[in-house]
């Protein structure tokens, strides 16, 4: 695969300092402009604060670019249909045709792996669709197969989160409780689905991704809870996320459309409440990954 990875991350990788990727998806179509370059700028930043090096990851003219300079991040946050939602399936025709694409979180977890990062941070990762137990996200499978952590507020609720945690587990995936014992809903705490594996230090997680992954084994989703002072309402998430499907169906949404369908719908029954859930926790998630990246990296 065409990578080019930015000389800040190439040093860093070298040099053994810790580096956390981030996916391009939510620049492009998971927030509003100007808030998702801001959300862009802020991820990086927190990346930065906690000592770690940020690689966001997107194709740019038929290249995977690990690591993005300020100019790509405005250019695929001022125009996302520029930079079509690419799944770890897509990279290929996305390259061959030289081509642009916002990566998905199996794509970048793709791209990063093969670049040597083993710590990604999304905001919530896909998984079983409500309703359509056959409609399961790529991202579940790339993460089973891939040596690398994701830390996530559990997977987005939109989706049937019960069938999605079953699945990964089902796939061998390590789902650990970051200072939780619940599988986060994504903009709430609370999913009321136990997990087994509750940690409560970076450096807890560190070893555990250490021991893990010297066994030759895949990848693990680091569960971290939206902050309390920014969650929703469960009861109101889903009576609006059931509402948005019963229209997503009447239009006729699916595939890749249904996502970005239903966040826009949600953003818009809720005032824009979840716009500002989503920005917390993705900065949270990215920040809880620096700190782990560090931690590992001194393992």
């Amino acid at each position: 695969m065409p990578i080019q990875v930015a000389e800040e991350v190439q040093v860093a990788l070298a040099t053994r300092r810790p580096v956390v990727a981030l996916e391009s998806t939510i620049i492009a179509h998971g927030l509003p402009w100007p808030h998702n370059l801001e959300v862009a700028q802020a991820l990086e930043v927190a990346v930065r604060a906690a000592g770690a090096t940020p690689a966001t990851i997107a194709v740019v003219a038929g290249v995977a670019r690990v690591g993005l300079d300020a100019a790509a991040l405005e250019a695929i946050a001022r125009d996302g249909n520029a930079y079509p939602k690419a799944g770890a399936a897509d990279l290929s025709v996305a390259i061959a045709r030289k081509g642009n694409a916002a990566t998905t979180a199996a794509a970048t977890i793709d791209v990063a792996a093969q670049a040597g990062i083993a710590l990604l941070a999304t905001g919530g990762i896909g998984g079983v669709h409500r309703g359509a137990p056959w409609d399961v996200s790529n991202d579940l499978s790339v993460l089973a197969n891939q040596p690398i952590a994701v830390v996530s507020a559990g997977a987005k609720a939109i989706l049937d989160l019960h069938r999605t945690a079953e699945m990964l587990e089902s796939m061998g995936v390590l789902l650990l409780g970051y200072r939780t014992s619940e599988f986060p809903a994504f903009y709430t705490p609370w999913s009321g689905i136990p997990l087994e594996h509750r940690v409560e230090t970076v450096d807890e997680v560190a070893a555990v991704l250490r021991a893990r992954f010297e066994l030759g084994q895949g990848g693990v989703l680091v569960c971290n809870p939206i902050p309390a002072q920014a969650a929703l309402d469960p009861k109101l998430v889903d009576e609006v996320v059931a509402k948005a499907l019963e229209r997503a169906a009447s239009a006729g949404v699916r595939g890749k459309a249904l996502t970005p369908f239903l966040l826009r719908e949600l953003e818009q029954a809720t005032g824009g409440a979840t716009v500002t859930a989503n920005e917390v926790l993705a900065v949270s998630n990215a920040r809880v990954a620096a700190e782990i990246a560090v931690a590992f990296a001194r393992m």
